[in-house]
């Protein structure tokens, strides 16, 4: 499956999980942003969104994360360089041993590899939607989809 089909599947899945909880976050709510390996970061997060993005190589998810409307340098830069926050995608290829052994993959420049050999998914949805829902939506996608650097 590619990354585009888990991350329509689970969507389709997320709209049970949130009826259950007594709300309702219907697919056409949602925008999804696909980002093709190479790519290029986002130069900002839409005003007036949240978002859940997730990275994915080699049909694997690598980080899943999520961001608040004030939050755009996590959403635009801080994954690509290791030192710029803690719990990078980053910060965790440089710490992975398994990297060393990966064509392309310098320790020094770990954003240059995410950004050629990566895939990234962004999940935006309304920043006035319920702060949990966002939470939820996150939660779910790192038990559906398992990303490497979540557990």
């Amino acid at each position: 499956m590619s990354y585009r089909q888990d991350v329509e599947a689970a969507l389709e899945a997320f709209s049970v999980v949130a009826q259950l909880g007594n709300s309702t976050l219907l697919r056409h709510e949602l925008v999804v942003e696909y980002l093709d390996a190479p790519h290029r970061p986002p130069s900002r997060l839409p005003s007036g969104k949240v978002a859940v993005y997730g990275f994915w190589a080699n049909g694997c998810w690598l980080k899943i994360g999520k961001v608040g409307s004030n939050s755009h340098a996590r959403y635009t830069s801080q994954h690509y360089n290791p030192g710029s926050a803690p719990s990078t995608l980053a910060a965790s290829l440089r710490g992975d041993e398994a990297m060393t052994t990966i064509a392309g993959f310098d320790a020094a420049f770990p954003g240059a590899w995410i950004k050629e050999y990566t895939c990234r998914a962004n999940i935006l949805m309304a920043a006035d939607k319920p702060r949990e829902m966002l939470s939820l939506l996150e939660a779910f996608l790192h038990l559906r989809l398992r990303p490497r650097y979540e557990r």
